[in-house]
């Protein structure tokens, strides 16, 4: 790839509500939020996921495959003036992402199959997805859409996320819109997942804060619980 990157740790917790909220208010003495949300510090995310008519991405995460990758095209706060295409690399917990901004034209364009462009592209990630497209068979599979709430610390580039409200869509053409007809992908309105994600290590003041009892660390993935629907 263009940029040289660093494997990341990446832990998920799915949590109650009562435990986010008791956990959001011991963050907050020590964690800032991330400079880019809103007023009431969440944002959301809608991420475009791609997959071939084998499932390969979906069957590779349900058997644990420890090395895996995907890639999704994602837009914040259904704003099309930034947009990025992702690719996200997996082996066991850690993790490694490539990103690339992409034009809304561009992304219309990958949505309508009209890929033409992909292959001369000056981002070597749009590159590498044309390729896959055509060799691997991979095409835009399901919308996934949630709020986050982000929280970081500099000491040891840590951050923690809780998502709620997630929810998918089966491929459309019309993805790209404000008004997407999506249902709840959850089985409570009220689950938040829990993501924690840093370098070489999370400092001890973190990781007590995130401990709640009886929680565990799962093999979470937003992906595959939105496509139990198709």
């Amino acid at each position: 790839m263009d940029q040289e990157k660093q494997y990341r740790h990446e832990m998920k917790y799915m949590i109650s509500y009562a435990e986010y909220m008791a956990m959001r208010a011991r963050l907050r003495h020590v964690m800032k939020p991330d400079p880019h949300v809103s007023s009431d510090g969440r944002y959301r995310i809608r991420s475009i996921y791609f997959d071939n008519s084998e499932d390969k991405a979906l069957r590779e995460k349900m058997n644990g495959v420890a090395k895996r990758e995907k890639f999704r095209i994602r837009y914040y706060n259904d704003d099309f003036s930034f947009i990025t295409l992702e690719k996200k690399m997996k082996i066991g917990n850690l993790c490694l992402k490539y990103d690339a901004p992409i034009t809304e034209e561009e992304c219309r364009k990958i949505l309508s199959g009209d890929t033409d462009f992909m292959k001369n592209h000056e981002q070597e990630v749009v590159r590498e997805l044309f390729a896959k497209m055509n060799y691997q068979r991979l095409k835009p599979r399901v919308l996934v859409s949630y709020v986050r709430e982000p929280y970081i610390y500099k000491a040891g580039n840590v951050r923690v996320t809780f998502d709620s409200q997630i929810r998918t869509s089966l491929f459309q053409t019309r993805f790209l819109t404000e008004k997407n007809l999506d249902i709840g992908a959850t089985e409570s309105p009220q689950d938040i997942v829990l993501e924690v994600k840093y370098d070489a290590f999370i400092p001890e003041i973190i990781q007590d804060l995130i401990q709640v009892k009886e929680i565990r660390q799962q093999s979470f993935s937003k992906y595959e619980i939105c496509r139990r629907f198709g």
